[in-house]
């Protein structure tokens, strides 16, 4: 299924058919959302290279309040995104479910409702999502409900499939606003169905529309200067983003609200809102509150805030998805994955100052000679981006003419690009490099969009120095673990071997499992496998000395029993406060005979020469480092030739949503049917078995072992 379509380049379409458009699935969204009992729903169109949601149409809500996702990457971890990459129905029921679900958008939207959110797609391919909004926490919608959504999804996917050859309008273009009620009856009658007095209206983009005499007078001001107008806008003691919070949390729960604040000079005037999908009447009366018993929370007259609520939850956004970021590469990646499309940008650059030059650390959308000039530019540089580091100051250019103003010898970036804004990264109160954002066509950078962009940079300084300082421990540990583990396994006659190790997906991709196989006289060997608490330097240097230990004790002859012993003791004198789980083979190779010994770890697998496959149920002791005195006992197993031993860490059968013991008995299926391959096509297979699981919070380490044929005595 296609995910995005080419349009004829030279199609166009006028603008009384473009509102037709919009009339057509604005009708069908209307009705929808008057069916399910929802009070807002949206729809985003997928851009023509299929990689990006662009906000169509937004009825019940100012699309203000989705200010953070008017554009958004496929990839994003959003309700829309992940119904269209998925393909289904996403429901996200409750204020904790979106807390647990989707951080980032309970960081900027703090309120109580309910989101669907369906994908938009035909036969044909994938053109959109929407999603759609109750008051209040729900269950998942029932049958009918879900029936509704997905016929109105098909009807709105048909309808956009139909657009799909005509030219897509521009950001911002052709959007569907509720316009501001203007019958003075009509405006009346919804006043007088929510209170009765002392009131005003908003409307759903919080313009008030009508003021009662006494209202007015409370609020000190004409009529006529509050119609049409925000109140934070016009009154500057209500000109604080808890205000109009407020507004917003009213809206999005449609649940009553209400605050207090202080009319100067010493009046406090309580407000009551009271919201409907149409707008919201507040009710204005004296606050029964004595001065000092008053909130302190107070602004002055004449402060005002740079930015409003909505672009500070915009911040707290972008913010919050920053702390996702583990590495620098997870800081471009989100940079340009999700802070990228969210400000229309078509390239983004981050650089970094090191040893005198500004390297880049990453980049998207530019061409590689213009990445090739910034990494040959010197901390010395007279450009723009050298420039914004240096002084700290943010640099926005919304065309050609406005940078070769400012910089008269700047040369041509020829990098395709109109407009640039350049963030200086500030982090510990010094420049550690630029941001560059730029963008194909000129742009008009407002003032909120300099402020949040300003506050931006700030953020991407603050990640980019963890995610810098993260990689270094990350190299270090990885170096450290490459070095204790085994580079190859030893040619020992008579036996096959093949190992596998596979990192976690989360924390620093390094851990303490470990494997080794000793070559020991008379025609034995010995093998050993084990899991390290923790995922750190620490847990990779333990895993480094019991692994010597293990080779020493194996080395002077001890019984399994006896290395686990000894293993344990040395373990608990270190007391590095971690704990390990351990299995250890000797294997008498003449014989056909493996002696076990195990600490806490997964009993092994055999698979004998007829397919059938069992668990060796090894008696075993305490894991190492908790008791000094712990003994491990032993076990004899008789082999034959061909048989297959499968030793393996619980990251190969633990698997997210699974219960353990249902993967134990997959692996010994695996091991049963796939069992006679090769032992490196065979480990291979298991690994990335368990690579396509996705997200992994342990490692893997795996150790096949195969008697083969030059075994017999």
């Amino acid at each position: 299924m296609a995910l995005g379509r080419q349009f004829p380049p030279n199609e166009t379409i006028s603008a009384s058919d473009e509102g037709d458009d919009q009339d057509a699935l604005l009708k069908v969204l209307t009705k929808m959302l008057q069916e399910i009992g929802a009070h807002t729903g949206a729809i985003y169109r997928l851009s023509p290279d299929g990689q990006v949601l662009e906000l169509a149409m937004m009825e019940g809500l100012p699309r203000e309040f989705v200010q953070p996702w008017e554009r958004v990457s496929l990839t994003a971890p959003i309700p829309v995104a992940d119904a269209l990459r998925d393909k289904r129905l996403v429901w996200v029921g409750s204020e904790e479910d979106m807390v647990r679900c989707y951080p980032t958008i309970a960081v900027a939207l703090p309120y109580e409702f309910s989101l669907a959110a369906v994908p938009l797609s035909t036969p044909a391919g994938d053109y959109g999502a929407m999603f759609i909004v109750w008051s209040g926490s729900y269950p998942p919608p029932p049958a009918p409900t879900r029936e509704r959504l997905t016929a109105a999804a098909a009807e709105l996917a048909e309808k956009l499939q139909a657009l799909a050859g005509k030219s897509p309008s521009r950001r911002r273009s052709g959007r569907h606003e509720a316009a501001p009620l203007t019958d003075p009856a009509e405006i009346l009658g919804a006043m007088v169905a929510r209170l009765p007095e002392g009131i005003c209206t908003l409307d759903v983009k919080g313009r008030l529309t009508y003021v009662s005499p006494r209202g007015a007078a409370l609020l000190g001001e004409s009529p006529l200067r509050l119609i049409g107008a925000q109140p934070w806008t016009v009154l500057p003691w209500l000109d604080d983003p808890v205000y109009e919070d407020r507004y917003r949390r009213a809206m999005i729960s449609q649940q009553p609200s209400s605050f207090v604040a202080l009319c100067p000079p010493e009046r406090w005037l309580a407000f009551d809102l009271y919201p409907s999908i149409s707008g919201i009447t507040v009710r204005i009366s004296p606050a029964p509150l004595e001065t000092e018993a008053a909130p302190a929370h107070t602004l002055p007259i004449d402060v005002a805030l740079p930015i409003r609520t909505g672009a500070i939850y915009h911040v707290l956004h972008l913010a919050s998805t920053l702390t996702q970021a583990a590495g620098v590469r997870d800081v471009v990646t989100l940079v340009a994955d999700q802070i990228m499309p969210a400000f229309g940008a078509q390239a983004v650059a981050l650089l970094a100052a090191e040893e005198g030059l500004l390297r880049v650390v990453g980049h998207r959308g530019f061409p590689p000679h213009i990445i090739e000039q910034y990494g040959r530019l010197t901390l010395t540089s007279p450009t723009p981006s050298i420039r914004a580091m240096v002084t700290g100051v943010p640099n926005f250019f919304e065309s050609h003419d406005e940078l070769y103003q400012i910089y008269p010898s700047a040369v041509a970036p020829d990098d395709g690009m109109a407009a640039w804004a350049l963030l200086p990264l500030i982090a510990s109160g010094r420049p550690v490099g630029t941001c560059v954002l730029a963008f194909r066509e000129q742009h008009s950078f407002t003032v909120e969009d300099r402020a949040v962009l300003t506050s931006l940079g700030g953020l991407i300084a603050q990640a980019m120095e963890r995610a810098r300082l993260y990689d270094a421990k990350s190299e270090l540990a990885r170096g450290l673990q490459e070095g204790l583990l085994p580079h190859a396994l030893p040619r020992i006659p008579g036996l096959d071997a093949a190992a596998r190790y596979l990192p976690g997906t989360e924390g620093m991709d390094i851990g303490g499992d470990f494997y080794d196989l000793i070559r020991l006289p008379d025609g034995a060997a010995a093998a050993i496998i084990g899991d390290v608490q923790g995922h750190n330097v620490t847990a990779a240097a333990l895993m480094g000395q019991i692994r010597t230990a293990v080779r020493a004790y194996a080395a002077a002859g001890a019984d399994p029993g006896e290395v686990m012993y000894r293993t344990n003791q040395m373990l608990t004198d270190l007391d590095p406060g971690l704990f390990a789980s351990c299995v250890y083979v000797h294997l008498d190779l003449p014989r056909c005979e493996a002696r076990l010994a195990r600490a806490g770890h997964p009993e092994p697998l055999v698979r004998h020469p007829n397919g059938d496959v069992e668990v060796i149920h090894v008696p075993g002791g305490l894991l190492l480092g908790i008791e000094p005195e712990t003994e491990y006992p032993c076990t004899n197993v008789p082999l034959e030739v061909g048989s297959l031993l499968a030793l393996y860490t619980d990251g190969l059968i633990e698997v997210p949503g699974i219960d353990i013991d249902d993967g134990l008995a997959a692996l010994g299926t695996r091991l049963a049917s796939d069992g006679d391959q090769p032992l490196n096509e065979l480990a291979e297979s298991l690994i990335r078995n368990v690579e396509e699981v996705g997200r992994r919070s342990d490692d893997v380490a795996l150790l096949l072992l195969r008697l083969a044929a030059e075994s017999l005595p």
